[in-house]
C-alpha cells in the first residue's frame, strides 16, 4: 500500500525551519501569513514581548465576500498595511507560515506593500 505525505507536516516543518531563523522585535514585528481554505489570516507579532500588535482576516466583521480568493487576499493585506499604519509600524518581517510564495500568500504581500509596509 502506498502511503502519501501530509502536506500539512511538511509545511510545519518548513515554518519550523523559518522561525527558528527569524523573529519580530518591537521595531521591526513579523508579519504572519496563516491560510485555510475558506478564510486567510495576517498578524503583526513582536516575538519579544510575545504580543500580537494588530491582525486582520477574512473573518473580521467588516469584510464582505468569499474569503478562499485571491480578491479576499489583497483586501486583508490591504487591511493590516492599514492597520500597522495607525499603530506606527512601517516595516516588518514577512513570515509566510511554511507556504510556498504563490497565489493568495502572494497577493497578500503585495496588496501589503502597496499599503505602505516595508518588507
Amino acid at each position: 500500500m502506498v502511503t502519501k505525505p501530509d502536506k500539512n507536516i511538511a509545511r510545519l516543518k518548513r515554518h519550523k525551519r523559518v522561525r527558528a531563523k527569524i523573529s519580530g522585535t518591537p521595531e521591526c514585528p513579523r508579519l504572519d501569513v496563516f491560510r485555510s481554505a475558506k478564510h486567510i489570516y495576517a498578524q503583526i507579532i513582536d516575538d519579544v514581548n510575545g504580543v500580537t500588535l494588530c491582525s486582520a482576516s477574512t473573518m473580521d466583521k467588516d469584510f464582505e465576500g468569499n474569503g478562499g480568493n485571491k480578491e479576499a487576499a489583497k483586501k486583508v493585506g490591504a487591511a493590516i498595511a492599514k492597520r500597522a499604519a495607525d499603530k506606527g509600524i512601517a516595516e516588518v518581517v514577512f513570515d509566510r507560515g511554511g507556504y510556498i510564495y504563490h497565489g493568495r500568500v502572494k497577493e497578500l504581500a503585495e496588496a501589503a506593500r502597496e499599503g505602505g509596509l516595508k518588507f
